[in-house]
């Protein structure tokens, strides 16, 4: 899109998510007028193997290899880690949000890119967060990711360029940004069809088999301007998430989770998560509208 559209779509965008995403490209529009060169790709529409499709925010395609960017305009504190299924949002209203571990995210990302390209090119996950959230307690191990605010990603692309190793030439750079640009602007139909597949997959837990799995939570609802907004996820980010992400286990007795709604009693009508195991294993937990609470009981 190049640096004046990035601007534009900065300025004029109706999307949280998006607004971030623009002001991460711009950053990397702005690494490139200090010397470096790469070439920037926003919204990657992936296929999939089951004629889906899988979207990534950002690519960078550089000499150094593929970077490949999950943008998260969040607020807030920020907690999780590289292995564990979710992280968690935490406003300082004390609400508490869980979002999707994003490094699980972009290592899908990564592997349909790998996919799709067709060889094994050398890539580098790079979750990029607001300025306007504190990571907290984000530990991470492996060599080949990095998690940080936006306002680092340029000092920690210059540390790349330093450290990492030449990979790819000229000729392949541009090779691989004219395959991947034929699927940055798909039109309307495919657009509809991705979101349509993400929501019958995990919006619609009645025409699921058995157990039913809670439906995941929503992030970057659009807005006219960022704001310190909880975390919600959208149907288009839910593709990354395997058909195992939305189970849980019974901290009692390991048993999967499974979503309820009560037939009787003053909570009549209520939805909650039961053990599976049940009568064997009495746990619950309860949904409440924003935070979560776990506990059992003996009913």
């Amino acid at each position: 899109m190049g640096l004046l559209g990035d601007l534009v779509d900065t300025i004029f965008t109706n999307d949280t998510g998006k607004y971030g995403e623009s002001l991460t490209a711009l950053k990397l529009d702005f690494l490139n007028l200090s010397g470096k060169k790469g070439i920037t790709l926003k919204n990657i529409y992936l296929p999939k193997d089951d004629g889906g499709t899988s979207e990534i925010d950002l690519v960078y395609i550089t000499q150094k290899g593929i970077f490949v960017i999950e943008s998260k305009n969040y607020s807030g504190w920020i907690f999780g880690d590289e292995n564990s299924q979710y992280w968690t949002q935490s406003l300082p209203n004390k609400q508490k949000n869980r979002f999707y571990n994003p490094i699980r995210q972009n290592r899908t990302h990564i592997k349909w890119l790998k996919e799709y390209l067709g060889g094994d090119v050398f890539c580098y996950s790079l979750i990029v967060f607001s300025e306007r959230c504190e990571l907290k307690r984000v530990r991470t191990k492996s060599a080949d990711l990095c998690v940080i605010n936006r306002d680092e990603l340029t000092g920690e692309l210059r540390y790349l360029w330093k450290k990492l190793d030449d990979t790819l030439n000229e000729v392949q750079i541009q090779e691989i940004s004219q395959k991947l640009a034929l699927l940055t602007n798909p039109d309307e139909a495919v657009k509809q069809a991705h979101i349509n597949s993400i929501n019958a997959r995990y919006h619609n837990p009645a025409a699921k088999p058995k157990p039913e799995v809670p439906e995941p939570q929503k992030q970057d609802k659009p807005e006219s301007a960022p704001k310190t907004e909880p975390v919600q996820e959208t149907a288009a980010k839910a593709e990354n998430m395997p058909e195992s992400a939305e189970s849980e286990s019974c901290p009692r007795c390991g048993a999967p989770l499974v979503l309820r709604t009560a037939k009787k009693g003053e909570n009549a009508g209520n939805q909650f998560y039961g053990c599976s195991a049940f009568p064997k294993c009495r746990y619950i937990r309860q949904m409440e509208a924003n935070h979560y609470n776990s506990f059992s009981t003996e009913e």
